[in-house]
């Protein structure tokens, strides 16, 4: 079954992961803009990230037959910082209309502070001037109520956003309802230290239905696994569930969320 990894940070892997990942039958990745494991000291360095997420990456996961997609932003880790952070924002429409750019993300929380939420509501200002969709980072672990919480009544209290335009991503059992009944798509990232197991996100898609639900791995700078997403396969098929449910939710949802952008040029594997 082809498959489609919504969220994974493809700076942070090998190309070996590019090859492993084609032959398990991942078509499509997107990679959302994130920490680079220090905090940068200039837009030009994040200048330069974007020109390798949205220039060399695509070239690289082409080798393999995997349609590279992205996102561009500041990431919450780094909002403290607001001066430069601004400076970001002001610069990131000069790469919106490359090939391949889906929108602004992932933005978000990490401390739950003020300068992160100003932050965040200065992107959410970009994404509605520049018409595009958004990607969504929600704290982790004992923060991740207050953050999810504090996100969705800063997204709701905004009228221009489309909600079925904005992913709001890392969800668990006790932030997957409030994100869906507000109107918004859901991720459920498959981490081995925090965040989701291929069992629990199982268990949310039983509870809850496949609607606008996805599933990804993150495959980022630390301990994660960026086959992750197959491993959820397995454990649906494990408990029997129907191909047509699983398609669903790796590869079917993921196209109809990001359909709705411009840079979205998808070509489906003959």
């Amino acid at each position: 079954m082809y498959y489609f990894d919504p969220h994974i940070h493809m700076v942070s892997r090998t190309t070996d992961d590019y090859e492993t990942l084609s032959k398990m039958g991942c078509v499509a990745v997107s990679e959302p803009a994130f920490w680079a494991g220090y905090d940068r000291g200039s837009v030009d360095g994040f200048r330069d990230y974007f020109e390798q997420l949205t220039s060399f990456e695509p070239s690289r996961a082409a080798q393999y037959g995997i349609q590279h997609y992205t996102w561009l932003c500041i990431n919450a880790k780094e909002a403290e910082n607001v001066e430069l952070s601004r400076e970001v924002i002001a610069m990131i429409p000069e790469f919106l209309n490359r090939p391949g750019v889906l929108g602004i993300g992932e933005i978000g929380l990490n401390k739950n502070t003020r300068n992160e939420a100003t932050i965040f509501l200065e992107h959410l200002d970009l994404a509605m001037e520049t018409n595009e969709q958004i990607l969504i980072h929600t704290p982790h672990l004992e923060d991740k109520h207050q953050g999810t919480r504090m996100i969705l009544d800063m997204l709701t209290g905004d009228q221009r956003i489309n909600r079925n335009r904005v992913l709001v991503d890392h969800v668990e059992e006790h932030t997957i309802r409030p994100v869906l009944d507000a109107g918004f798509w859901a991720g459920m990232t498959l981490y081995p230290v925090s965040k989701c197991t291929p069992e629990r996100a199982a268990d949310m898609v039983e509870m809850h239905g496949p609607d606008h639900l996805l599933v990804n791995s993150a495959g980022d700078w630390g301990p994660s696994k960026p086959t992750a997403v197959p491993d959820f396969l397995l454990e649906m098929r494990r408990r029997g569930h129907a191909e047509s449910l699983i398609r669903r939710v790796v590869y079917d949802n993921p196209i109809e969320f990001f359909s709705q952008s411009r840079g979205f040029n998808f070509q489906v594997p003959e």
